[in-house]
């Protein structure tokens, strides 16, 4: 049995709902499709979850939201005419929309979630009604009825245990299951959503809890890349990468697949295919548990901007029980959290997000970090990106950290920070933003140009 997913770019039409179809029929495995709400037809396009969202904003702020709550409505029915739906299901899905939109929004952020959730609802509904239209055995399955419990976090929800064993029995129905991704209910009924890439989340909980033998998750790329394209020029795809360095790539900026989404699935030690909507055939990427590294120590390389570091520097600092302890609290008690804490025997450098400084709040900080951990030195760096080189087999080659060094200093970038992982899987490089590019080319050209020339 497979669980399938497809994200909005898939369904952001009615003829891409069409190719959705002919995938799904091409394969009888295929048993549980999850849905996302229609995405972008064109790049100057709206989302319907962005929609919704607008919807939602202008409800909480007391005002009317016909004008957007339409806008929603039309893309639904625009779909529906390219499939030669009825009105039924314009009808249906109107209703629903301003149902929820007439609910109380007394706590802004439930509503949210509420309105929100109903793009894959809708959307879920819809596929399903031409599934049926098409002659196929298929239904819409409400997560509440599934008995996807989550916890009453909104736009953080966490799937609860006994969610699972509810979802088992969905092998035991008959035909195509439709499945709306991106959230479930409360224990009291109520709706909350997961957090960002929601609907690949609910795939990977799906296929957990069906014990199914793969996880299809469809987009519009052919595959996962070494590199982001739009740095490097036709970059090498690759063909299989194993969880762990799937997830230090998401965190690093890779955007397939958000780092979380892949948790029940792996798990549950389900291989994940990234397979491609509008080209099929493309054998795609495999994210498995264990791979043979056989391609070299490293997999892919990816970049993320938006960083800024904390040098503090003291004397005898190893000596000092409690240092870190300290200097980490302070970070807390203004609701910072950290990426990385490369550190020395006398300095330590703390890497953080530096849009979570606000006004005033930075000067604040550094000057608690002189004063009460008696610092002989304390600076901020900004405008810093992280680059994550990445690889099971960097653990089994020797040089690897020297090859990138090389590479770095040859193509005249500065590194500001080194740091490898206790895996072993990663190595970072913090670079100056303006930089970034350069390193990165500097490291493809190093680790896949010059294989590829051999």
């Amino acid at each position: 049995m497979k669980v399938v997913k497809f994200g909005g770019s898939s369904l952001a039409s009615g003829k891409q709902i069409e190719k959705v179809f002919n995938i799904v029929n091409a394969d009888l495995e295929r048993k549980i499709i999850v849905v996302s709400a229609p995405g972008k037809r064109f790049s100057a396009d709206n989302k319907v979850t962005d929609l919704l969202i607008a919807c939602a904003e202008k409800r909480i702020q007391g005002e009317s939201a016909d004008d957007l709550a339409e806008a929603v409505l039309d893309r639904y029915g625009q779909i529906a005419d390219e499939l030669e739906l009825g009105l039924d299901i314009k009808d249906m899905i109107r209703e629903d929309l301003f149902t929820r939109l007439s609910s109380d929004t007394d706590d802004p952020l439930v509503f949210m979630d509420l309105i929100k959730a109903s793009g894959e609802d809708n959307n879920a509904k819809l596929v399903a009604a031409y599934f049926q239209q098409q002659g196929v055995e298929a239904r819409y399955v409400d997560p509440k009825e599934a008995g996807l419990l989550v916890s009453p976090e909104p736009g953080n929800a966490q799937v609860l245990p006994e969610a699972y064993e509810n979802l088992y029995s969905l092998r035991e129905k008959d035909g195509i299951i439709i499945f709306p991704g991106f959230f479930g209910y409360s224990r009291d009924g109520q709706v909350f959503t997961f957090s960002r890439s929601g609907s690949d989340v609910t795939g990977s909980i799906l296929a957990g809890a069906v014990k199914a033998d793969l996880y299809e998750n469809f987009t519009d790329v052919d595959a996962v890349y070494s590199v982001n394209p739009f740095i490097v020029e036709s970059p090498k795809e690759i063909k299989e990468l194993t969880y762990r360095e799937m997830r230090e790539l998401s965190y690093a900026g890779f955007t397939v697949l958000h780092d979380e989404a892949l948790v029940p699935a792996f798990r549950a030690g389900i291989p994940v295919q990234i397979k491609n909507t509008n080209n099929p055939s493309a054998p795609g990427t495999r994210i498995v548990n264990e791979r043979d590294n056989t391609n070299g120590p490293v997999i892919g390389i990816a970049s993320d901007q938006g960083f800024c570091s904390i040098y503090v520097g003291k004397y005898l600092m190893n000596r000092e029980v409690g240092f870190g302890r300290k200097l980490l609290t302070i970070l807390e008690e203004y609701g910072l959290s950290y990426e990385h804490t490369p550190s020395g025997i006398d300095d330590i450098s703390i890497i953080l997000r530096e849009n979570q400084f606000t006004d005033g709040v930075e000067e604040e900080i550094l000057s608690r970090i002189q004063y009460e951990l008696h610092a002989d030195e304390v600076k901020i760096q900004h405008s810093l990106s992280l680059i994550m080189v990445v690889g099971e087999g960097m653990r089994q080659n020797i040089g690897t950290m020297a090859r990138a060094s090389k590479a770095l200093a040859k193509a005249k970038v500065n590194m500001e920070m080194i740091n490898q992982g206790s895996s072993e899987v990663s190595m970072m490089f913090g670079v100056q933003a303006v930089d970034e590019k350069r390193a990165v080319q500097a490291l493809y050209n190093e680790f896949f140009a010059a294989v590829a020339a051999v």
